[in-house]
């Protein structure tokens, strides 16, 4: 087996969306601490949509990026939220994956907040491969050919193996 083909996590991403809400955002913003740790980052929009009362820099959400180990460690602890089961669905055609968690108690070692109440969450994974730096490096900047991208069946077959992952029809 070729050492460029294989696949890895790149980032874990978990965000919140709160909408113009922010009772639900700074919810939003502890439940990520209390799930990960870290302090996430809030979310701004860029447009105006009168009818929902959304403007430019309202904050909107929030979110927070974990890399290498500890965005594994955190992936098992999710998966495991989620019974190890996915959904075909839950892949796009790049190889990138998400899903929601609908309470967050459902996550190992999280205890229930009175302060939240029960929120969710979504958990966007994008994986890479040896090479993919060279769509975003400073010099010399090139596309990833078509041969070296991933595709969904490579990214459920990855998670199947990695991550003892059941992926089928709901």
């Amino acid at each position: 087996m070729n050492a460029m083909r294989d696949i890895r996590i790149e980032k874990v991403t978990l965000n919140v969306g709160a909408g113009k809400d922010q009772k639900k955002l700074e919810k939003g913003m502890m439940l990520l601490k209390n799930v990960t740790g870290i302090d996430p980052v809030k979310t701004f929009t860029n447009k105006r949509i009168p009818s929902w009362g959304i403007r430019p820099g309202l904050p909107i959400g929030c979110k927070l990026t974990l890399r290498r180990k500890k965005a594994e460690e955190i992936l098992l602890r999710l998966l495991d939220a989620k019974d190890n089961q996915l959904s075909p669905h839950q892949f796009d055609k790049e190889g990138n994956m998400s899903f929601g968690i609908h309470e967050y108690i459902d996550i190992p070692n999280v205890k229930y907040e009175p302060k939240i109440g029960i929120m969710g969450l979504e958990v966007c994974v994008t994986f890479q491969r040896p090479g993919f730096r060279i769509k975003r490096r400073r010099k010399m900047k090139k596309k990833i050919s078509n041969k070296h991208k991933i595709k969904k069946e490579e990214a459920i077959e990855f998670m199947k193996s990695k991550f003892k992952v059941k992926v089928g029809e709901e």
